[in-house]
């Protein structure tokens, strides 16, 4: 148990931002999910129309440093991707 006053603020500190990272997570992999589902089912217009959601989503998972930056771009590329192969 934290003893100093410094330390409980630590302790809390880190709590909310645990919440809210892997609120931030969850976002970026649901969006992500969606377009792929879209793409599963060959429903171009609605992945199209979902990509910039994910892309906004992935991008602030990346500045936060929830993901790393090239991780974020390898995702968007794939996910682009994928998208420009449905018929």
């Amino acid at each position: 148990m934290a003893n100093t006053s410094s330390a409980k603020k630590a302790i809390r500190v880190t709590a909310r931002k645990t919440l809210i990272n892997a609120r931030r997570k969850r976002d970026f992999k649901s969006t992500r999910n969606e377009v792929l589902k879209a793409v599963k089912a060959k429903n171009k217009k609605s992945a199209e129309s979902l990509m910039p959601e994910a892309y906004k989503a992935i991008d602030k998972a990346a500045k936060m440093n929830i993901i790393h930056k090239n991780t974020a771009a390898r995702y968007k590329s794939r996910l682009a991707t994928k998208v420009g192969s449905i018929e």
